[in-house]
């Protein structure tokens, strides 16, 4: 799709809240907004004004911060939520109701004509009071097709400005994401949110394919966090969508401050960043094998499809193990000044092999072992 017609509601403030170890003070939500905003995300979702008065309190505090970015906050599809939400001056409120029959018997006992009817109360009052509206049917994918396709047909033309789809359970494929969102391409005109779950590891794949069969608007978190194993990570969804096309997401984010973003969140929520998280983990540039090494020397295209530059990282290359390779050993040898011929770099990485196989040098031993090959 176009990549100016997707945007980035990062819910980090709402579903990250969700999150066992997480519990934000007002401070730590402003710091975290105002980071989201310079990245670049185009709305910041808050938790629900009536899950506690500090919440409340907290959504008029960022909701009157100067921000670039739209303020959402998320309530039940119910008038009494409703009327509470548009008291905090956010932008834009995202209402959700249950349409799986899992919801629909265990949670609210509603039929699918009563959903609508409730639904059409609430979207009249929020857009009268001039907020954008979002309907999210919770458990999507766990919803009939039938059932999902009346709901959002009605809601659309009751004029609100997306419909949600909600993994919610984490449990659809990419192949499932598009065939839906192409499907409800042809039933309403107004935007498509989504809202996937983690918990069989699709979320980024997912957010990926639904936006290529027609959706627009991707729900993140900072690392991923939230409820269970989270949603979509923000770091993740913006890597597969340089992936794409790096220079027009160079464009739209800043993107170094994606590490800020991760450090700061990390931290708040009392993790480390995962050693294989996309983009900031520790090892996320790190190469060696000697296969590997050769090729990136020459061109690290050959074997990284995102430029840690662009998000002012730096790749590591490791070549004090028995895995290295003669490239990598005369690439290290020529930093430090020192010139081998083709032969006896042959026997030095030889003996370097041989020297790792009882385990992995550091990058002193290493120098040293090349200094003093050249006294030698």
């Amino acid at each position: 799709m176009p990549i100016e017609r997707f945007a980035i509601i990062d819910s980090t403030l709402r579903e990250g809240e969700q999150f066992s170890n997480a519990h934000f003070t007002t401070a730590e939500k402003v710091t975290v907004a105002k980071l989201l905003d310079e990245f670049g995300v185009e709305y910041i979702e808050l938790t629900s004004p009536v899950a506690s008065p500090q919440s409340f309190e907290d959504c008029r505090t960022i909701a009157a911060l100067p921000l670039k970015a739209k303020v959402l906050t998320h309530v039940r599809c119910h008038m009494d939520d409703a009327r509470v939400a548009v008291q905090t001056c956010v932008d834009g409120i995202d209402i959700l109701f249950g349409t799986s029959s899992f919801l629909r018997e265990f949670s609210h006992g509603k039929s699918v004509d009563e959903i609508i009817a409730d639904a059409g109360e609430v979207i009249t009052f929020i857009r009268d009071h001039g907020k954008e509206v979002r309907f999210s049917s919770e458990d999507s994918f766990r919803s009939t097709e039938g059932d999902l396709l009346k709901v959002y047909t009605a809601v659309d033309k009751m004029g609100v400005n997306r419909v949600g789809i909600a993994d919610t359970v984490g449990i659809a494929t990419p192949r499932q994401c598009y065939a839906l969102a192409v499907e409800l391409r042809h039933h309403v005109s107004c935007d498509i949110e989504f809202h996937g779950h983690n918990d069989t590891g699709c979320a980024i794949a997912n957010s990926h394919s639904i936006l290529e069969g027609g959706a627009t608007h991707i729900d993140t978190s900072v690392l991923g966090i939230g409820e269970r194993n989270g949603i979509t990570p923000l770091g993740g969804f913006v890597a597969r969508m340089y992936a794409d096309d790096p220079a027009a997401i160079r464009k739209k984010y800043d993107l170094p401050k994606l590490r800020e973003l991760d450090e700061l969140v990390a931290s708040l929520v009392k993790i480390d960043i995962p050693y294989n998280e996309f983009v900031t983990g520790k090892y996320a540039f790190h190469h060696k094998a000697g296969m590997h090494t050769k090729a990136i020397y020459l061109n690290p295209n050959s074997y990284e499809i995102l430029d840690p530059a662009d998000f002012g990282l730096a790749r590591t290359i490791n070549v004090a193990h028995r895995l290295t390779g003669k490239h990598a050993i005369n690439h290290r040898a020529k930093e430090l000044g020192l010139d081998f011929g083709e032969d006896e770099l042959k026997l030095i990485t030889r003996k370097i092999k041989t020297l790792a196989d009882a385990g992995p040098l550091s990058m002193d031993q290493l120098d040293s072992l090349l200094r003093d090959w050249v006294v030698a």
